[in-house]
């Protein structure tokens, strides 16, 4: 099968080899009316790597059923979490994004080009890419903005990531960061911020520590998702100085008939709620920017679940978002992952005499 090489930027003797951090979330519609999200579904529910199911069976469900019925009910739920400014899950990642690159601005001599992108929706990986060789970038960290493992989500990053160098001619140098599960950095980070939230209102009766949920067979092919998760939420009930019976890891977003990993989080919600349980907080340590499902379906249906089950108190404990300690996780994680890559920022005179070189050598401006 022949492959389009695309063109490489415009090159200048002289210049200077950047390096660039790219941080990968899923993605999100354009605006929550029903034609953005038929675009957004479409394309979301045609990777391969998000949906394991044959193609051609697929194709026909896909066209055929669900993109004539969920853009509509979709663009609902996300008009109720729509802020002026637009998507939420967005506008957490365009801060995170310039709040970390501030922090490694004070911390390094040679700053890296930090971007990011969306698996779906814009900006995109291609797109992003694009933009970072044409700043010069010939070293890019990829990091995954899905703290434990799936390959329906940082595998499904990874792999759009690696489709794009594919049609490159100069490759850039890449380095990755799949997951971050048990990062030192990343679970106090967690814990600051429920702590924060407790000071300001009280603590549960129970925490719920709530994931998103994929099929039960990945686990059974060996997705490592699974075993990230409860190692996660072990790992944060632990700086907490929980109890096993003052917290509870579950599975939310269950999607079709099959068997998705469990306890799921509204059974788990539904159960509290019948126990009469006078409060509960729930905190979803996958999401690391509030999204549809953290603030539609666990904030807003999770809390009439229990409620209605018969519970007391429900509060949704906002994800990382801005939380100074999860920017200066990121931070940390970055410059280690740069370690050999980051050195001193040639100077102008040095770029000069570069260029002078390769004139006298025979190049052309």
């Amino acid at each position: 099968m022949s492959r389009i090489i695309l063109p490489e930027p415009a090159y200048q003797h002289g210049s200077i080899d950047r390096v660039g951090v790219l941080l990968i979330n899923l993605g999100t519609p354009d605006a929550p009316n029903a034609k953005s999200l038929r675009t957004y579904l479409r394309q979301f529910l045609s990777e391969p790597r998000i949906v394991e199911f044959p193609r051609w069976l697929w194709w026909l469900i896909l066209n055929g059923i669900i993109l004539n019925i969920r853009p509509g009910k979709s663009a609902k739920k996300y008009a109720q979490i729509w802020t002026p400014e637009g998507s939420p899950l967005k506008i957490h990642t365009e801060r995170q994004t310039e709040l970390v690159a501030a922090l490694l601005k004070k911390q390094l001599n040679s700053v890296p080009i930090v971007e990011y992108a969306m698996i779906v929706g814009n900006p995109s990986i291609a797109e992003r890419l694009q933009r970072m060789r044409e700043q010069g970038c010939s070293r890019i960290l990829v990091l995954s903005l899905f703290p434990q493992y799936a390959a329906s989500s940082a595998g499904c990053a990874l792999d759009s990531v690696f489709t794009e160098l594919g049609k490159m001619r100069n490759i850039p140098d890449i380095r990755t960061v799949k997951h971050y599960h048990d990062d030192p950095g990343y679970i106090a980070a967690l814990a600051q911020n429920v702590r924060d939230y407790w000071e300001k209102h009280g603590r549960p009766d129970k925490l719920v520590i709530s994931f998103h949920g994929v099929p039960r067979k990945t686990l059974e092919m060996g997705d490592p998702y699974h075993c990230e998760c409860q190692k996660t939420g072990r790992l944060l009930a632990e700086a907490l100085e929980l109890t096993n019976d003052q917290y509870q890891v579950c599975f939310q977003s269950r999607f079709g008939f099959s068997q998705w990993l469990s306890p799921y989080t509204s059974e788990v919600l539904k159960e509290l709620g019948k126990q009469e349980t006078g409060r509960v907080d729930v905190v979803c340590p996958g999401f690391v920017s509030d999204c549809l499902e953290t603030l539609e379906e666990i904030a807003m249906e999770g809390k009439t679940t229990f409620t209605e089950a018969g519970g007391g108190e429900f509060h949704y404990i906002p994800s990382l978002n801005e939380h100074p300690e999860w920017i200066k996780a990121m931070r940390d994680m970055i410059q280690t992952h740069l370690a050999g890559w980051v050195v001193r920022q040639p100077s102008e005179e040095d770029a000069e005499q570069s260029r002078k070189r390769a004139l006298e050598l025979g190049a052309e401006e």
